[in-house]
């Protein structure tokens, strides 16, 4: 039997066991306001196998254990799921502030093409372009908007860019950026350096008619990129400094029911074995981010492979980072499929928020898109967990079967998503559609369903093989 360890919180009761482990929290009388704050911050654990007292803060160094001083065990009875989440935010910044997710980026071969895909599928519009026309002479960008949703296509125009077609030639069709709209970002960027982040372009200004942006250029995973963008006062043009109205309109899009999506809800980097913990202590390090959720890999695996999950966000909680590492199995996880076929780390899906996902569904599918399917028995086993579970789901769960919509839920309420196929022909981006009923995770509870589905066009793929 695997070592067992036994947790104690003094005058807490936010402790977590992630792996072998029993709780317990223990209730402890304090002297006066000021030691009960230090000690609700001293979560200790005692090891079995070598009888000695550790705090979280030494578990947390260990491998796979995503854990900090202010983490809190949230049960999902219903999947029979255990994750964490983070109520300690970190440092607060002292100045600067990272407000949302601003657009995705993405590198294609076709850029037009790409455009076009994502407006008839999903439901977006074109909505500003830059090219030849405007003056651009060696990228072509597309922009397309659903909502507070913007993507933009880009590609080479000219046949001797190198950096566009070695990244192309290595990763496929994908995101290259992920831009966050900012306050202060002189400062943001200063700190970043300090610690160690690589910034590939300095700050500069564009501007246009319509008002002035900075922005700044940073390095992520892989070869992946963050641009920061602040507004140096109100902007009142279609998009950013440079662009223009599209070329051309589209008089199918009219014709077409609306995708119903709202805004980003977060953006998943999947990391090779090993490298989830760097990458999410940078977000921490780097930009200042904190922990959010977590889940391991005894959480989450199927009769062949597991995944690891961390959530990094920014101090208001605004921007959501999921970032995701293969565990062995039997056979390859579908994150080391994506990291095969990408050639490294990645973005590997997009949430999209919307406020009504059975309608969004029934009109995407409605449009040919082309999303996961859960088996009937996941809707026969969700029946049995939803009768004595607290929370009620509105939504009718017949209509949610028929639509292949997962339901994952808490004590507090439930979230609704779905997952499209890969986008391309790589299995690598996807995007996700997610509603929330007072629920603030990640489908925990849904994830091996997920892996399933994924699993089976994975072995469709010749890929579900035995892992080296």
């Amino acid at each position: 039997m695997a070592t067992a360890h036994s947790f104690q919180s003094w005058g807490s009761s936010l402790v977590h066991g992630a792996r072998e482990c029993s709780l317990r929290g223990l209730n402890t009388v304090l002297p006066n306001k000021a030691e009960e704050a230090s000690r609700r911050r001293s979560i200790l654990y005692w090891r079995h196998d070598d009888n000695t007292w550790q705090t979280l803060k030494d578990w947390d160094s260990q491998r796979h254990q995503p854990l900090g001083p202010c983490a809190r065990q949230s049960s999902l009875p219903a999947q029979n799921q255990t994750m964490t989440t983070y109520t300690d935010k970190g440092e607060k910044p002292e100045k600067g502030k990272f407000v949302k997710f601003h657009h995705v980026t993405f590198w294609v071969g076709n850029a037009k093409q790409a455009a076009v895909f994502y407006c008839d599928k999903m439901g977006f519009e074109p909505v500003a372009y830059k090219g030849l026309e405007t003056g651009s002479r060696e990228v072509v960008s597309h922009v397309i908007k659903q909502d507070k949703i913007f993507f933009v296509f880009e590609s080479a125009l000219n046949p001797g860019n190198e950096e566009m077609g070695e990244h192309l030639m290595k990763h496929g069709d994908g995101v290259k950026d992920i831009a966050f709209q900012v306050e202060d970002l002189e400062f943001l960027i200063k700190k970043a350096k300090e610690r160690g982040a690589v910034v590939v372009k300095e700050p500069w200004i564009d501007q246009d008619s319509h008002g002035k942006v900075k922005y700044a250029v940073i390095q992520t995973y892989g070869d992946t990129t963050h641009t920061l963008i602040e507004y140096m006062g109100p902007y009142k043009g279609l998009f950013l400094p440079g662009y223009n109205t599209p070329m051309v309109k589209d008089c199918l899009l009219p014709t077409l029911p609306p995708g119903l999506l709202n805004f980003i809800d977060h953006i998943v980097g999947n990391q090779p074995d090993d490298a989830m913990v760097p990458v999410s202590d940078w977000y921490q390090n780097c930009l200042m981010f904190h922990r959010f959720w977590s889940i391991d890999d005894k959480q989450i695996h199927t009769q062949y492979s597991a995944l690891r999950s961390i959530v990094v966000t920014n101090y208001e909680e605004t921007i959501k980072m999921p970032i995701n590492e293969p565990a062995p199995g039997k056979k390859k996880s579908q994150i080391q499929e994506y990291c095969d076929y990408n050639g490294g780390p990645g973005v590997q899906h997009i949430a999209l928020n919307t406020s009504d996902i059975i309608q969004a569904i029934v009109n995407l599918r409605a449009r040919g898109m082309d999303f996961l399917a859960a088996p009937d028995a996941y809707y026969e086993s969700l029946r049995k967990n939803l009768k004595t579970s607290k929370i009620k789901v509105k939504e009718d769960l017949k209509r949610l079967q028929e639509l292949k919509i997962l339901v994952d839920f808490d004590d507090k309420g439930y979230l609704l998503q779905i997952f499209t196929k890969p986008v391309q022909d790589r299995p690598t981006l996807f995007l996700e559609v997610i509603q929330r009923h007072n629920h603030f995770g990640f489908g925990a509870g849904n994830f091996k369903s997920l892996f399933e589905a994924i699993e089976k066009d994975q072995d469709a793929r010749g890929n579900l093989t035995v892992y080296n």
